[in-house]
């Protein structure tokens, strides 16, 4: 019985090793594009052009992270596709969400978002409306001067274009991976100071994750073409203030 325990044991052996063998084990490097879509075998400017393609062709995305403008630190994390989207936005210690149906464009926040110093000037007292305003969809209307910086965060066109740019000269970088899905890096500029995308070398080349040129941010894009609903609110839920919201922070 021993015998042929062992013997047993030494075919296992003998499999396992084979097996290493073949995965490289050998000595050989592997391949680390094999398996893949084949970008990573491309030149830098053709990934990133492929990617390009693949964005233009995406009818959905979620993207999150950090995003740095004019002087301003925002959070998001936004679920978007052509004809609106939703989510949330944080900046300066306060957050609100945003869901946009078309034209329609709704913010949403609690009281401590709207009370703030000075609120009893400009828009009618802010501060007095607040306890009104908390937790309710406020209607932006498209003549008030927030609704296109607002709008801005829910237009999934209008922010893949503004972000994915890369300033100067494309590299290609390492491969990688990003949640689990392997990638090829592309970065341009010295030591990738003009931005970096991660692309997916799994299906369409869609970018994974964006380090922003001048370290304005990272942003992770995930979900691409998962599909999700959009509604507007029920009327019982929603300010409709005319022509101007009342003035945030």
């Amino acid at each position: 019985m021993r015998t042929r325990n062992r013997a047993v044991v030494a075919a296992m052996c003998a499999g396992l090793a084979a097996t290493l063998a073949a995965c490289g084990g050998g000595g050989g490097e592997q391949d680390p594009d094999a398996g893949t879509n084949g970008v990573g075998k491309l030149p830098a400017t053709k990934i990133e052009s492929k990617t390009r393609q693949a964005v233009a062709g995406a009818s959905s995305v979620r993207l999150s992270g950090t995003l740095v403008t004019q002087g301003a630190t925002y959070k998001l994390n936004m679920r978007l596709k052509a004809d609106g989207g939703t989510g949330q936005v944080s900046t300066k210690g306060s957050s609100f969400e945003l869901l946009r149906v078309g034209k329609e464009l709704y913010l949403k926040a609690d009281s401590g978002f709207w009370s703030h110093d000075g609120g009893d000037e400009g828009h009618g007292g802010a501060a007095d409306a607040a306890g009104k305003l908390d937790n309710k969809y406020v209607k932006v209307p498209s003549g008030d001067p927030s609704y296109q910086r607002l709008s801005g965060f829910t237009d999934m066109k209008l922010l893949l274009d503004g972000l994915l740019g890369l300033h100067g000269e494309v590299a290609t970088g390492d491969h990688g991976q990003v949640n689990g899905v392997r990638t090829i890096r592309i970065s341009a500029g010295k030591a990738g100071e003009g931005g970096s995308l991660d692309v997916s070398l799994e299906g369409r080349p869609y970018p994974l994750r964006l380090q922003r040129a001048g370290g304005a941010g990272v942003i992770q894009l995930a979900d691409w073409n998962k599909g999700f609903s959009l509604a507007a609110p029920e009327k019982g839920h929603v300010l409709d203030y005319g022509q101007q919201i009342p003035e945030a922070p």
